[in-house]
């Protein structure tokens, strides 16, 4: 059995365990702070530097010039820790890349997932944005120097601690007889005390010197244990008691606080909300008594009108001092009987709005054969239209059937025809379209040559007693058959709109749902000319043009405006494929051209035009929606002869036309020489 030890080498025991404990401790702090603090700034050299050369090389990105990006990765040579950079573009694969002499690993040529650093390199990811974009990311990968520098912090630790150790030890042999003395003479009260936690015990004095005074120490110390003991536990528990007390206050004042807040924002929101409401109902009060005022005043007028005519009229038949013959009295009756039909229609018109505003309208909705209603609008608006002399062109709407009511349906294109008819221009034209714009969608568009409407007269167009803008002119009617047609479309589920150009004409449309879509046009050959082509004039052949359009409508516009020239006549091309075949077969003198076409992009018909010797010199003129300022400089710098949007302006057409076959004319009777090839392009 062991003897035991003695209380001097218990304390050197203990006091050398809790020294080296301490700076075990310390040490290890010391050193994984250093790592962590030497790892986080290594990182964020490494995140700087990257986000430097990602600065440094948008430019190369943007531009596309890897030299320019590699020599910017090159200038990672003065970082000698950097071993490889690479730059990748925004789809991730590389770019550009640098490596240093001696690093022999090759650089991965797709970027994928996110940076894994290990043992040996540090791995950073930097995202290159310019004005919000990714143009790309650099990859920087460095030394890993942190393993070394832990090895050189555990070799510094290991001395530092064998030092202070054999220090501790060396002082604690010569003060342990100090200490332990009276450290043995008030152990075992201490121990009596611990045991029994009854503070009320005292160590006996035994010497006077420092012992004593140890002991009288010890002594006061427990004596001051014990009353701070019990002050203790009275001040717990009263602070304990008070801090319940402060919490359950706060909670209440929060609580009432908030619902307090709740209910103020609650009071502004409805208080905003009505006096919202009552803005908006006092505005459409006054817009609607405006609205009655201008209908009374225009149905007064308009009722008046044949009222006027059928009373004067019938006043002088029935009179006996104004004699008359049977054949003016005859006259009479026509302008007794034309009046009363006007004012029999202008009766319907305002019907037919009161049914549609009281919600009084019933609806049979059913499939309807496109076709059908077309043959029936067509029997009608035609003889209004030869009147006037405007041709009424209808589209081929093989098996489409929409889901409407049917007399509603034809009511509603009867209105938008007659008015086309009725505000075209003499020997203009209505275009009637259909095209399928949805799965279970089908869009008619009607389009004329009129006058057309600006920008505030098509904000107001479907404004209840709105005459088209045609207060001062001389056509009749209500100007409510519009806001009659926007209604029953929207109760049979449609939409409807118009775009209009002033001088052009416009383009009403309604789309509707349907149960059958729109069969695709059968292609009856590689070219389609125009019908009615009128017979050659006897000083030669017609001028020859190639129109490479893909909407049936508006080829079929451009074809009845060529009809009534005899010195045109007119190709066609559905696409750009077929459009190129056709210029290099027949060699066309102009070449009309729309941008938007299926498969390949007009502008790109234009560049392989002109990139073959057999058309570069063809002159083309860009015929297109897209109006913008943007769009036509785009398409004056690609290259057209001339640039006319739709919808068409007839006179612009025929000019752009004529002077184009002017040009032609004037290069062909100039002297010609023998040029090269660069000089020919440029012609």
């Amino acid at each position: 059995m062991t003897p035991p030890r003695s209380i001097r080498s218990k304390l050197v025991s203990v006091v050398m365990s809790t020294t080296l404990a301490a700076l075990l401790v310390s040490i290890a702090v010391i050193i994984a702070y250093d790592l962590r603090s030497y790892q986080r700034s290594l990182l964020n050299d490494l995140s700087t530097q990257a986000e430097l050369v990602g600065h440094m090389t948008s430019a190369a990105l943007t531009f596309d010039d890897p030299r320019l990006a590699k020599e910017n990765l090159a200038l990672l040579r003065t970082r000698p820790m950097v071993r490889a950079a690479a730059i990748y573009d925004a789809n991730g694969d590389l770019f550009a890349s640098y490596q240093a002499r001696d690093e022999a690993r090759p650089m991965p040529l797709q970027l994928s997932g996110t940076p894994r650093s290990d043992r040996d390199d540090l791995v950073v990811h930097q995202r290159i944005v310019e004005n919000g974009e990714t143009l790309g990311t650099v990859y920087l990968r460095a030394e890993n120097r942190l393993l070394a520098r832990t090895l050189d912090y555990l070799s510094i630790a290991l001395g530092v601690t064998l030092l202070a150790m054999g220090v501790a030890y060396l002082l604690m042999r010569r003060m342990g007889r100090v200490v332990t003395a009276p450290i043995i003479a008030i152990t075992e009260i201490a121990r009596d005390v611990v045991a029994t936690r009854d503070y009320s015990r005292r160590a006996p004095r035994i010497s006077d010197d420092e012992a004593g005074e140890l002991v009288d120490s010890f002594n006061a110390m427990l004596l001051e244990i014990e009353g701070r003991t019990r002050e203790l536990e009275t001040s717990s528990t009263e602070i304990a008691r008070e801090a319940a007390e402060r919490s359950r206050a706060q909670q209440e004042v929060m609580r009432l606080n908030e619902q307090l807040e709740q209910r103020v924002d609650e009071r502004t929101l409805q208080l905003a909300l009505a006096n919202a409401e009552l803005a908006n109902a006092i505005e459409e009060a006054r817009s609607a008594n405006q609205a009655k005022s201008a209908f009374l005043s225009s149905m007064s007028h308009e009722l008046r009108t044949p009222l006027n005519a059928i009373l004067g009229f019938a006043q002088i038949l029935t009179s006996d001092s104004l004699p008359s013959t049977l054949e003016q009295k005859k006259e009479f009756a026509n302008h007794i009987l034309k009046s009363g039909r006007h004012l029999l229609t202008l009766i319907n018109e305002i019907l037919d709005l009161a049914k549609v505003e009281s919600g009084t309208v019933t609806l049979s909705m059913e499939p309807v054969a496109l076709a059908d209603t077309l043959q029936e609008t067509r029997t009608m608006v035609e003889p209004i239209a030869a009147g006037r002399g405007v041709r009424v062109l209808y589209p081929d709407v093989p098996g489409a059937v929409v889901l409407a009511d049917r007399t509603r349906l034809k009511q509603v294109l009867l209105n938008l025809l007659s008015n086309a008819v009725k505000y075209n221009r003499e020997a203009g034209a209505v275009v009637l379209g259909c095209e399928q714009v949805g799965p279970a969608r089908i869009r008619l568009s009607v389009q004329d040559t009129g006058a057309g409407l600006d920008a505030e007269q098509v904000a107001s167009l479907f404004q209840p007693f709105n005459r088209l803008g045609q207060e001062g002119g001389q056509q009749e009617g209500t100007g409510i058959g519009l806001v009659v047609t926007k209604r029953l479309v929207e109760l049979m589920g449609g939409e409807i709109g118009v775009t209009s150009s002033p001088g052009v004409g416009s383009v009403f449309w309604i789309e509707l749902a349907t149960t059958a879509p729109l069969a695709p046009h059968a292609p009856e050959g590689p070219v389609e000319e125009a019908e009615d082509v009128q017979a050659l004039p006897s000083e030669g052949e017609p001028h020859l043009i190639l129109y490479v359009e893909d909407n049936p409508a508006n080829l079929r516009l451009v074809e009845e405006i060529v009809r009534f020239r005899q010195d045109l006549r007119l190709l066609s091309a559905p696409d750009g494929h077929m459009g190129l075949s056709l210029a290099r077969a027949h060699r066309p003198e102009i070449i009309l051209m729309d941008l938007n076409l299926p498969g390949m992009s007009g502008i790109e018909v234009l560049r392989q035009l002109r990139a073959d010797p057999l058309t570069s010199n063809i002159p083309v003129i860009a015929l297109t929606a897209n109006a913008m300022q943007r769009d036509i400089e785009r398409g004056q710098a690609a290259g057209f002869n001339r640039y006319l949007t739709k919808p068409i302006d007839i006179d612009r057409f025929t000019e752009a036309i004529n002077s184009t076959l002017a040009q032609l004319r004037s290069a062909q009777a100039a002297p010609k020489q023998d040029t090269g090839p660069a000089e020919r392009k440029a012609e």
